[in-house]
C-alpha cells in the first residue's frame, strides 16, 4: 500500500486531519531541505512536498516563485534532490510528495523520472500545470512504478469537478489561490460539498492558510490541511537557522488541528 494510503487510513482511525506542510527542495541546500523535512515530521506533520525548483513556476506565490530563483541560484537539480531523498529514506518513512512543472519531467525523461521516483521512495507527484486531458502522459509511467499522480480541483473546475474527482489517487489537492491570506471568500460548503460527492480519496486543502487559527476554521471541510507559503517565507528568511522556527510553527498548526 501507498504511504499516503496508509497515513490516511491511520488519521481516519484517530480522527486527526492530515497536516502537510510545503518546502522548496534545495532552498537554500539540500542539507536544510533534508533536516527540515525531519523537523516537520517530529513536530507532526503527516505528509510532506517538496517543490522542483523551475526557473518560471507561474502557478506559485510571490514567496515560492522567489524560493525558487533561490534554489537554482544554489545549483538545485532534480538528479541532486533525488540524491537526498535517497538519504532521507533511511531515516523516515514520512510520505514524500515532489510538485513540479511538467517540462522538468519532459526534459529528465519520463520513465528516467519515475523509476527513480519509486527507486528513491516518492510516493506523488503533483504537475499543476498539466490538466486532466493530459494527465495520460504520465499516468501509465505513474501507475507502473507505483506512484500516485495527485489531481488538482478549485472552485473555478465547477463542471469538471466530477471527473477530476473520480479519476483521484491518494489525495485531491483542492486549491483555491496561492499565496498567504487574510480571509477566504471561496463557498466553502457549497464546494466541498460537491468535492465530498465525487471524490474517492481524501481530499486535502490549499487555501492559503497562514495561521493556526486558519487552519483550525478550514479543517472542518477537509481530510488535511496544506501550508506552503507561510513555511517558504520562513525558509527564506532564516535559510540554514531556519530549522527551530519551521519546526515551532509546524507544531502550533499541530497542536490547532487536533484541538479542533
Amino acid at each position: 500500500m501507498n504511504r499516503i494510503d496508509t497515513t490516511f487510513k491511520k488519521l481516519k482511525e484517530q480522527n486527526k486531519k492530515a497536516l502537510i506542510p510545503f518546502i522548496t527542495a534545495g532552498d537554500p541546500n539540500y542539507t536544510t531541505t533534508e533536516e527540515l523535512v525531519l523537523e516537520m515530521e517530529r513536530q507532526g506533520a503527516n505528509i510532506i512536498e517538496l517543490g522542483v525548483p523551475f526557473s518560471d513556476p507561474v502557478a506559485e506565490s510571490p514567496a515560492i516563485q522567489a524560493s525558487n530563483l533561490h534554489s537554482l541560484q544554489g545549483g538545485t537539480t532534480l538528479t541532486g534532490i533525488f540524491k537526498m531523498i535517497k538519504k532521507l529514506r533511511t531515516k523516515t518513512q514520512v510520505p514524500l510528495v515532489l510538485m513540479m512543472y511538467i517540462n522538468t519531467i519532459y526534459r529528465f525523461g519520463t520513465e528516467r523520472f519515475f523509476t527513480l521516483c519509486a527507486e528513491t521512495g516518492i510516493d506523488a507527484v503533483i504537475v499543476p500545470d498539466l490538466p486532466l486531458e493530459e494527465h495520460d502522459e504520465i499516468e501509465a509511467y505513474a501507475n507502473t512504478h507505483g506512484i500516485y499522480p495527485i489531481h488538482l480541483i478549485a472552485p473555478t473546475s465547477k463542471e469538471r469537478i466530477a471527473s477530476i474527482a473520480a479519476n483521484s489517487k491518494g489525495f485531491l489537492y483542492c486549491v483555491s489561490s496561492t499565496g498567504e491570506r487574510s480571509s477566504f471568500g471561496t463557498d466553502m460548503d457549497s464546494f466541498f460539498a460537491t468535492v465530498k460527492q465525487y471524490s474517492p480519496v481524501p481530499y486535502a486543502v490549499d487555501f492559503g492558510i497562514s495561521t493556526p487559527e486558519q487552519a483550525t476554521m478550514i479543517q472542518a471541510y477537509c481530510d488535511g490541511i496544506i501550508i506552503g507559503s507561510s513555511i517558504v517565507k520562513i525558509v527564506s528568511q532564516k535559510k540554514e537557522n531556519s530549522i527551530p522556527s519551521v519546526g515551532t510553527f509546524v507544531k502550533s498548526l499541530r497542536d490547532a488541528l487536533d484541538k479542533a
